[in-house]
């Protein structure tokens, strides 16, 4: 893609336009100029796993369970298929003269925010806690979504720049306090790392950062564009300018918040605070330079995107490629690479589906299709709910279905029925030989909108809900052999009444429109699991640092002092895996790469994902425990054994001082080679010891 090129197109369209033609482009609604031959244009599109609030569309498991398949590769194709369909809608949009919101090519994904703190509501929208594995996600998806051709074939957008984790009730107001060490340690080397990838659109956040806005910030001009060369558009979160002046109080008026956002080099509008740009612009708040250089940069992505071309790129691409039979087994494929197994007692799982079983589905998620979606989501032409793939799979038994308790709300003598019904699924289990206790929540329990259990977007614990634990408890009590299946987006502590009781225990995120049959597929082991947790599973005993505080002291796997229940980057399978005889080939001042045998002593193929993290001894300055710096699915098959080479960029090995300057850390490294971080606790949960190399 050439931006020079592109750019110079632009800067021709915008030289003819006036100062409140340019202002009129500056939104996300911009209309036409019909002088100028220039169609309407709305930005606002959203793509966070799969074209989503535009109809028909493939809904790929949510950027959680994207993130739990530690597969970028894979994420890339997913990202190549959205913009397929992308381009299918748009092309059919454009033909019927259908211009309306969610309708265009520049899609506000991915959200590469660091997942710090586990009660926030959109966490699981984001690619986990790790700034690493966020980073290789975000730029595969970004690739994909964008393509390599001359033209855009769909434009992508990191948010939100570059502080925003919670709390969401408060985001409108709030002032995230960073230190400069977490700053460049933590929040900003996804949006450094998507940058050098080329993305082509960065989206501020609501909140203030350090006492300023996040879309008035010097840091969008003298980091994002002067020392990292961003050549896109910068868009405001959608009314988050408004917030400048109502909220933060930063400034008086709204053509004042529209004069800082323009002047700081927000170019976009979400909102309609740039309405206001003409009062900004009669006030000399603004000058007619400042309007030039956000519509030529607007008007940039819209040529490499092929708006202006005589025949537009990727205008023979069918409809039928919408939600078709190819993209289905790729969702399929996605959300069985996705589920993590933390438990498996004595090898309970795989079970052989050609048994006659009397099999019980328990749970508020069992036939929930909302469960399924995540948000920012699409709508499938096709769902198969988790009671629905077992089902399909197990085609031999008897299975009785029973949703048992609801996710927080239990009432008696309600007349609205459906409130008390834990008899109910304690029923089910109590005729079951095997009884699948599919729990957790949904969008409506975490995310933007007002929480299930009145807490707003954000949870006030990571517990498993009351009712929930007392239908758990009733089920276990009445069948012998029962799977948990959780279906959330966050970190969810089940207790260890339930936990130590549970014969095996999945973690089915939101999986997509295909969740149910990928879970049930696994269950009957037609594939091993493979995935690992982006997240750490918390204990909820335990407390955790308020959530207001964006130190990360005591947050993560990199610098939490306390044991988790289950650790990031852990997850088993059905086989046996050793990580022998690693070695270093090369080092230069830029990459270390490794080498590693892979060895599988079980029963099962298995695609391990190869894990290496860095840890740090005898270094003044402070380091996290241990950090992700490279990532690699490995197919190896049963009784065999792979030889693996993997690179680790130096990036993600340096030390972060308390001025935000990465060094060349002053003690020892070591770089761990396995199927899980290097700490006692994966071992403990049966993850196999990791091999270990020293950097010279």
């Amino acid at each position: 893609m050439d931006y020079a090129k592109a750019r110079k197109k632009a800067e021709e369209i915008v030289s003819k336009m006036t100062a409140q033609e340019k202002m009129s482009q500056l939104l996300f609604n911009a209309p036409a100029i019909e002088r100028l031959g220039i169609d309407e244009y709305n930005w606002w599109n959203e793509a966070l796993h799969g074209v989503a609030r535009a109809g028909t569309a493939t809904v790929f498991p949510q950027a959680i369970m994207l993130a739990a398949t530690f597969n970028p590769g894979l994420v890339n194709e997913c990202a190549d298929v959205i913009s397929t369909e992308a381009r299918a809608k748009y092309n059919k949009s454009v033909e019927y003269g259908d211009r309306d919101i969610f309708k265009g090519l520049t899609y506000w994904s991915p959200n590469i925010n660091i997942f710090r703190d586990p009660r926030w509501g959109r966490g699981h929208e984001t690619y986990g806690e790790d700034p690493f594995l966020t980073s290789v996600m975000g730029e595969s998806f970004i690739k994909g979504v964008q393509g390599d051709g001359e033209f855009m074939k769909a434009s992508a957008c990191s948010k939100h720049f570059y502080a925003h984790s919670g709390p969401e009730l408060d985001r409108h107001g709030f002032d995230a306090v960073i230190s400069k060490k977490d700053e460049e340690e933590t929040y900003l080397p996804a949006f450094y790392k998507t940058v050098k990838a080329g993305v082509s659109g960065v989206m501020g956040a609501y909140n203030r950062v350090n006492g300023i806005p996040a879309n008035c910030m010097p840091v969008i001009k003298e980091t994002l564009r002067g020392r990292w060369g961003f050549e896109g558009y910068f868009v405001s979160d959608c009314g988050a300018l408004n917030d400048v002046y109502r909220h933060h109080h930063y400034t008086e008026t709204a053509e004042e918040a529209a004069a800082a956002a323009l002047r700081a080099g927000c170019d976009l509008n979400c909102g309609d605070c740039y309405s206001h740009l003409n009062e900004a612009y009669e006030e000399d708040l603004i000058t007619d330079e400042d309007l030039t250089e956000a519509a030529v940069r607007l008007f940039t992505i819209r040529a490499l995107l092929g708006e202006f071309e005589e025949k537009r790129p990727y205008s023979d691409i069918p409809f039928t490629k919408v939600d078709c039979r190819e993209h289905r087994a790729l969702n399929l494929k996605t959300a069985m690479q996705g589920a993590v197994l933390l438990k498996n007692e004595n090898g309970f799982l795989p079970l052989d589906k050609s048994k006659a079983l009397n099999i019980g589905v328990v749970g508020p998620n069992s036939v929930s299709v909302t469960a399924l979606e995540g948000n920012y989501e699409g709508k499938a032409s096709e769902y198969v709910t988790f009671a629905d793939g077992i089902r399909r799979v197990f085609e031999n038994s008897e299975i009785r279905v029973a949703q048992g308790c609801n996710y927080f709300i239990e009432e008696f003598c309600s007349w609205d029925g459906h409130r008390n019904i834990v008899s109910d699924g304690t029923a089910v289990a109590s005729v079951s030989d095997i009884t699948f206790l599919c729990l957790g929540l949904d969008s409506s329990c975490e995310g933007e909108g007002e929480g299930a259990d009145g807490s707003g977007a954000d949870r006030k614990s990571v517990g498993l809900p009351a009712v929930q634990r007392k239908l758990a408890k009733s089920v276990l009590d009445h069948c012998e052999n029962v799977v948990v299946v959780i279906m959330c987006g966050s970190s969810m502590d089940i207790g260890e009444d339930i936990l130590s009781r549970a014969k095996a225990v999945i973690y089915g995120w939101y999986p997509g429109s295909q969740g149910g049959l990928a879970l049930a597929k696994l269950i009957a082991g037609e594939q091993s699991p493979c995935g690992k947790l982006p997240i750490t599973v918390y204990d909820s005993e335990k407390p955790l640092p308020d959530m207001k505080d964006y130190s990360m002291k005591g947050r993560t796997y990199r610098f939490m002092k306390e044991e988790p229940l289950f650790p990031f980057g852990f997850g088993l399978n059905y086989t046996d895996i050793a990580f022998e005889n690693a070695e270093i080939l090369s080092e230069t001042a830029d990459e270390i790469k490794l080498a590693v045998t892979v060895k599988n002593s079980g029963g099962f193929d298995v695609t391990e994902k190869a894990q290496v993290y860095a840890k740090f001894s005898d270094s003044r300055t402070e380091t996290p425990n241990c950090q992700l710096c490279a990532v690699k699915p490995v197919f190896v098959k049963s009784g065999e054994a792979v030889r693996v080479e993997l690179a680790v960029d130096r990036y993600w090995i340096k030390a972060v001082d308390e001025d935000g300057v990465r060094r060349e850390p002053d003690g020892e490294i070591a770089l761990f080679i396995g199927a899980s971080q290097p700490d006692g606790r994966s071992v403990s949960l049966g993850a196999p010891r990791p091999a270990e190399v020293k950097v010279k």
